[in-house]
């Protein structure tokens, strides 16, 4: 079988599609086809990403005409609701969803000096980091991950925040000086699993089935749940992490002011089966908590 993979031409998206394409070696003959995107043209340009699609659409498109037979996105880029005619096929086994510190010179988080400039242009880690250490400067940093790297190491800041999953999977983790447990810092909705996508009804849906992983599709199911109830968009300082274990999966979600100052935040576990309802549960609880007026506070 041969098939197109659909990919974004950043190192990050090509290395993802690699991942996939060699998990089918010996299966199917994969072609990776890059498309450049809009976010991708934001993204260069230093301007700031409006909404998830933005990553997503021009594959998307892809897809429906056929000039694509699968797709492969990171699933933290993935907005809530996905074009009628395309359907998850699969979600590998995710990587360690952290968020990881590298400083220059290399540090731990605990060690910056005060005042230390930290880039991230995310205002869920933006909200986290001020909480914990009031006394940081927040700049704002786009761009891909090299473009970040080479702007560390031109001075601008002192240090950045990225996600360790994409370090891990361009082979650069040892540029991390830190790793951020999720009481410090609460990853994104999705971070570290990637999402395949294909054409409902399409041939290849059952030979990207054996790609899934019950558990990292079911922790997925959850904090995505948790993502659709609150309606937050890309600029909302929400945080969610479902772990899945022995049948159980436990959700701790949060929601933060843009300082950093208040926070929402709550913790539901249940049968792994029950994913979607278990985030259903956390986001009504922080909606009755006053989830909706902080989030309107922030603009998101």
């Amino acid at each position: 079988m041969k098939l197109k993979l659909g990919a974004r031409g950043s190192a990050l998206s090509l290395a993802q599609a690699g991942i996939v394409a060699r998990a089918l070696a010996g299966r199917a003959e994969v072609e990776i086809v890059t498309i450049r995107t809009t976010g991708d043209r934001l993204s260069e340009a230093g301007s700031p990403i409006e909404w998830k699609g933005d990553f997503t659409r021009e594959l998307d498109e892809a897809l429906l005409d056929g000039r694509i037979d699968f797709a492969v996105h990171s699933f933290k880029d993935v907005p809530s609701e996905v074009p009628a005619g395309i359907v998850l096929a699969a979600v590998p086994p995710r990587e360690d969803p952290s968020d990881v510190l590298i400083a220059r010179p290399r540090k731990r988080f605990e060690e910056l000096p005060r005042g230390a400039r930290i880039g991230t242009s995310s205002p869920r880690r933006r909200a986290q980091l001020l909480s914990t250490r009031p006394d940081l400067e927040i700049l704002a940093a786009r761009g891909n991950v090299d473009t970040r790297l080479a702007r560390l190491a031109e001075g601008r800041f002192d240090a950045l925040v990225l996600a360790r999953a994409g370090l891990a999977r361009l082979g650069r983790l040892e540029e991390a000086c830190d790793v951020f447990r999720p009481d410090v810092l609460l990853p994104a909705i999705g971070q570290g699993a990637l999402a395949i996508f294909a054409r409902a009804g399409a041939a290849p849906l059952e030979l990207l089935a054996s790609l899934d992983d019950a558990a990292s599709r079911r922790e997925v199911e959850a904090e995505r749940s948790l993502l659709s109830v609150l309606e937050a968009g890309c600029k909302a300082p929400l945080a969610g992490l479902a772990r899945a274990a022995g049948g159980l999966i436990r959700l701790s979600a949060a929601v933060f002011s843009s300082d950093g100052e208040r926070a929402l935040r709550e913790e539901v576990s249940g049968p792994m089966e029950e994913a979607r309802v278990i985030g259903r549960e956390a986001a009504e609880r922080l909606l009755a908590r006053g989830a909706s007026a902080l989030l309107a506070e922030t603009g998101a």
